[in-house]
C-alpha cells in the first residue's frame, strides 16, 4: 500500500510547491495529474507557469472529471503521482451537473482506491471555508462540498499539511 499525502491551503499559499517537493522525494519519473482546464487566458497562463516550474521530470496528464480512473490506470508507472487539484475536480463535477451527493460518493470511491495503489499519491486541495459566506447558492454549495471533501481526503491520508504564507505545517 502506497502512502497518501494531502496538502491544503489558501490561494497562493505555497501548497503546489510543497506538494511537488513531497512527490519529488520519491524519485523519477513523476506523474502530474491535472484537473484544471484552460477555460480562459488567465487559467491557461496559470497552467503554463505550473508546467514550466515542474520541468521535464514530470509527465502531465489532464483529467478534469475522472482522476480515480487515471490513478488506477497509471499506478506503478511512476515513482509518485501528484493530483492538483481536488477542489478544481469537484468544481468541474458540480458545474457539469453532478449532484453534491454523487460527488461525495466519487470522493469516497477515490479514498478507497488510494488504499490499494502501489505508488505514492500527493493530493492538493484548497481550503475555501475560512472566508465570508458567499451570497449565491452555487458558491455556498461549492464551499460546503469542498469542506466535506477535504475532511474525507484528510481522513484517508497518511499525512496532511496546511500551507500558510508559504510555510508548511504538518497536521497529521
Amino acid at each position: 500500500m502506497a502512502r497518501t499525502v494531502l496538502v491544503t491551503g489558501g490561494t497562493r499559499s505555497g501548497k503546489s510547491r510543497l506538494a511537488e517537493k513531497l512527490a519529488m522525494a520519491h524519485g523519477e519519473p513523476l506523474l502530474y495529474l491535472a484537473t484544471g482546464q484552460p477555460g480562459d487566458p488567465e487559467m491557461a497562463e496559470r497552467i503554463a507557469r505550473h508546467r514550466e516550474r515542474r520541468g521535464t521530470a514530470w509527465r502531465t496528464f489532464e483529467e478534469p472529471l475522472a482522476p480515480a480512473a487515471t490513478l488506477l490506470q497509471m499506478d506503478g508507472k511512476h515513482a509518485a503521482t501528484l493530483v492538483d487539484c481536488m477542489t478544481l475536480w469537484i468544481s468541474n463535477l458540480l458545474c457539469s451537473g453532478t449532484p453534491p451527493n454523487d460527488i461525495l460518493e466519487k470522493v469516497k470511491e477515490l479514498t478507497g482506491l488510494l488504499r490499494v495503489l502501489h505508488a505514492p499519491v500527493v493530493l492538493v486541495t484548497n481550503e475555501v471555508g475560512m472566508g465570508i459566506v458567499p451570497e449565491n447558492l452555487l458558491a455556498r454549495q461549492f464551499r460546503d462540498l469542498a469542506g466535506s471533501v477535504n475532511q474525507l481526503l484528510a481522513s484517508a491520508a497518511d499525512e496532511v499539511y496546511v500551507t500558510i504564507s508559504g510555510l508548511p505545517l504538518k497536521l497529521k
